[in-house]
């Protein structure tokens, strides 16, 4: 192994090999790792076991379901609509439990101005509105980042206070403290606002938070810096398990999001390249000059997944983002980005 990949490797390796707290479900074995003919406990599942004659079925979502349903006085369940079933079958892909330790989402861009902290905002409210588990998004931005102006509560602390007492960590309680908490759970860490500041944040300082969030959250998105080269992104890929790249819907933007994953693959995170989700974010109004059909053919040749962000004129002007009163078209894209992220961690290994 190359001598910096090597050092890269160690340095990451501390923070990688931290587990959530004891309280996580241990993972069971499925049927062929045991012994021929013994089953697995996860196979004993309620479609497999209950009686259907003996369960009440939910109340149907749907006009024409609800109308039956109510006519028949419940006696004839129909089940969900098209638009329902889709819908929880999206929550269910979102809501899927990731056994073992914390999960590392950085969000990356080459070009300022795309969107990057939008779609690391909207991605961690989808995840933190549909899962049980604990969501944080860090501004890792190693200059002013504006993350946490992007929801509604502030606590008025920074990921510099959680640097300086990451040492003294001891519960939950000491984290909540420092992050601020959005109506749909998402905690965020924010960054130094303060311009009298003049030590940027280093690759060891985002080693530190990683190792306290690795302990609290199960998964941890990181809003990167603007580039590539600047000392917090080695820091943040070196525990990546899955990389957001944004795009805006420009040739130039959509050629520094091609030329990134060029960058990724040939600096010893090509797994990570070809594992990526790329979100084509339409950040202005009015229709793009860019045909998104031949930008999503694009980047489905390099990366797993592509996803399109439609415009919101209540992201537009660079307000608080309260996602329930977003566009539903936005709602969902977002709700589609979250599942293809947890569809990527989903097929990683368990940390040993």
């Amino acid at each position: 192994m190359h001598p910096e990949l090597a050092a890269r490797s160690d340095r990451a390796h501390a923070v990688e090999r931290i587990h959530p707290s004891p309280d996580v479900a241990l993972t069971s074995k499925r049927l062929g790792e045991f012994e021929a003919g013994r089953e697995s406990s996860d196979l004993l599942t309620p479609d497999r076991l209950l009686d259907p004659h003996q369960v009440v079925r939910p109340e149907p979502e749907g006009t024409w379901q609800h109308l039956v349903y109510s006519l028949s006085g419940h006696r004839i369940n129909l089940g969900d609509g098209k638009r329902a079933r889709a819908r929880k079958e999206l929550d269910r892909r979102i809501a899927v439990a990731l056994p073992g330790g914390a999960r590392f989402v950085p969000v990356l861009s080459r070009k300022g101005g795309v969107g990057k902290t939008t779609i690391t905002a909207l991605l961690g409210m989808a995840l933190a509105d549909a899962r049980d588990d604990r969501i944080i998004a860090i501004d890792a931005n190693p200059d002013r980042g504006t993350l946490a102006e992007r929801i509604a509560r502030s606590s008025g602390r920074t990921i510099r206070d959680l640097v300086r007492v990451h040492s003294e960590v001891s519960g939950y309680s000491d984290v909540s403290s420092i992050v601020a908490r959005d109506e749909t759970r998402l905690d965020v860490l924010a960054s130094d606002a303060d311009p009298r500041v003049s030590e940027a944040l280093s690759d060891r300082d985002y080693h530190d938070v990683a190792a306290v969030a690795a302990h609290y959250y199960s998964i941890v998105l990181t809003d990167t810096g603007t580039g590539i080269v600047h000392s917090v992104m080695g820091a943040t890929l070196d525990v990546a398990d899955q990389l957001v790249i944004v795009s805006g819907l420009s040739v130039d933007e959509a050629r520094l999001a091609s030329e990134t994953l060029t960058w990724l693959e040939t600096n010893g995170y090509s797994e990570q390249s070809r594992n990526a989700v790329v979100v084509l974010n339409n950040s202005r109004p009015g229709a793009p000059l860019v045909r998104q059909e031949e930008l999503e053919s694009h980047f489905a040749t390099r990366v797993r997944a592509v996803v399109r962000m439609p415009y919101d004129p209540l992201i537009g002007g660079g307000s608080t983002i309260t996602f329930r009163d977003l566009q539903p078209a936005t709602r969902l894209a977002a709700r589609e980005l979250a599942a293809a992220v947890v569809q990527g961690l989903r097929s990683l290994a368990p940390a040993a």
